[in-house]
């Protein structure tokens, strides 16, 4: 892979689904899948918005590692980003992601107490590609 920020964040991009994984409460790797990031900085952090209730947010605040895999089928290519979540419930962090019909998904809007947000920071990828795969570095 020629360029990392090029070729994931237009992964990233275009993904509609994205799959998040973490460690469940026996010490088990759980994936879900979720739809794609609200918002992104480089292809170092991502930013998603969930269920405050959910067990993945329950999972982040015991264990913060976790992963995201964004996949292309049309070309059978996928990347793997490793790193670690942080549950945000200030206000500043629920306005930012806020969209008009999340209402669908948090009735009391955005001051809803099941609305949080997951802020991925990644520190490490693995690229896949034609039956291979490689490690690449996040630039800061």
């Amino acid at each position: 892979m020629r360029d990392p920020e090029k070729t994931v964040g237009g992964m990233a991009d275009k993904a509609k689904v994205v799959y998040l994984s973490y460690i469940d409460s026996r010490g088990f790797p759980t994936t879900r899948a979720m739809l794609a990031p609200r918002e992104r900085e480089g292809i170092r952090v991502f930013w998603f918005s969930t269920n405050t209730s959910s067990q993945k947010v329950a999972a982040f605040r015991r264990n913060p590692k976790g992963s995201i895999y964004f996949v292309d089928r049309l070309f059978f290519r996928g990347v793997s980003l490793s790193g670690t979540v942080e549950v945000l419930e200030d206000p500043e962090s629920k306005e930012r992601l806020w969209r008009r019909g999340d209402t669908m998904y948090y009735s009391r809007g955005v001051t809803d107490p099941d609305y949080c947000v997951l802020k991925f920071t990644a520190d490490r990828g693995r690229y896949y590609r034609n039956f291979k795969s490689e490690d690449f570095s996040i630039p800061d």
